[in-house]
């Protein structure tokens, strides 16, 4: 299969050197005589920290009843309670190396905070963010109603969302990986890979509107790159295989190239409106899973955490 980049017709100006790429400290941030010989893992798509009512809070800005007011102390405290559930060993063990999709960065949808930045700040935690890069000043085109429930970043909104990684390890060798896209020209969709403890870790947002071959096409720029480490690899993130058939084929085509996951085709990690799919995976080459799990029951986002326990 081969990957192809889509001509979209209108101007996106493109991010500068300087911004692909947002660096924290990277600091040793393990105590003297902790085990490092295994590391937990984990992925989440965050959703800007907005709470797990995609659908509803959705429909409740459609009829204009969003209040802005209270969105800064909201998302402060939603942050809050991520930083606490990933480093409090509650519903998941304090996790070592974190992914994070839809971290926003001074957004008005989320009351100016820096997702990301905070949470590792909570945490005492390294961290990169990788900002999607969205338009500006361009109105999106119209889509159909059911793929409308997000709530869009304004057109002159000076922030930006994306990816991040948080990790209690300094991280090295940071890319900043675009994907090929099409469907939704307003959320580029990008990955990041990174060097952690001598693991190359990718973390990925892959696009949820384009069909199998498309999501494939996405995945395969992933693992070619991978391809090329000899190491121990990480391919973790939100594939928004939001079908069976969907799910069926990433986990296909991932092991093909050599990738395990202990995760089950078909674990719910994914909520809204009554429906629960399976959105999010870890997928590793050259390590060994101890042990995984779903952390439910946080309320951060649509998505819930998972994570994975890895043997060095």
């Amino acid at each position: 299969m081969s990957s192809t980049t889509a001509t979209i017709d209108i101007a996106i100006p493109p991010l500068t050197d300087a911004e692909k790429l947002e660096f924290g400290p990277q600091n040793n941030h393990y105590a003297p005589g902790v085990n490092a010989d295994r590391l937990i893992v984990a992925s989440y798509n965050i959703r800007y920290a907005r709470g797990p009512y995609l659908i509803w809070g959705g429909l409740r800005r459609k009829v204009g009843l969003m209040n802005l007011r209270r969105r800064p102390h909201h998302v402060g405290q939603q942050i809050a309670d991520a930083a606490r559930t990933f480093g409090s060993g509650t519903l998941l063990p304090p996790v070592d190396i974190l992914g994070l999709q839809e971290a926003d960065k001074r957004t008005v949808r989320t009351g100016g905070h820096h997702v990301a930045q905070e949470i590792a700040t909570h945490l005492d935690m390294n961290w990169v963010h990788a900002p999607a890069g969205i338009p500006r000043g361009i109105k999106p085109v119209q889509r159909q109603w059911w793929l409308d429930f997000e709530e869009p970043i304004d057109l002159h909104d000076v922030g930006d969302t994306g990816v991040a990684l948080l990790s209690r390890l300094p991280i090295s060798d940071v890319t900043r990986i675009d994907l090929p896209w099409q469907e939704c020209p307003w959320r580029p969709r990008l990955a990041m890979a990174a060097t952690v403890s001598g693991i190359r870790i990718f973390n990925a947002h892959v696009d949820p509107h384009a069909a199998c071959d498309g999501q494939l096409a996405q995945l395969e720029v992933i693992a070619d790159q991978a391809d090329a480490v000899t190491g121990p690899t990480i391919i973790m993130g939100d594939f928004n295989t939001l079908s069976r058939q969907k799910c069926l084929e990433t986990r296909s085509f991932l092991e093909s190239r050599g990738y395990k996951t202990p995760i089950p085709t078909g674990t719910a990690t994914w909520r809204g409106a009554g429906l629960r799919m399976h959105a999010d995976w870890i997928f590793a080459r050259g390590l060994k899973f101890v042990r995984w799990g779903i952390a439910r029951p946080l309320q951060v986002s649509d998505h819930w955490p998972i994570w994975a326990e890895i043997e060095l």
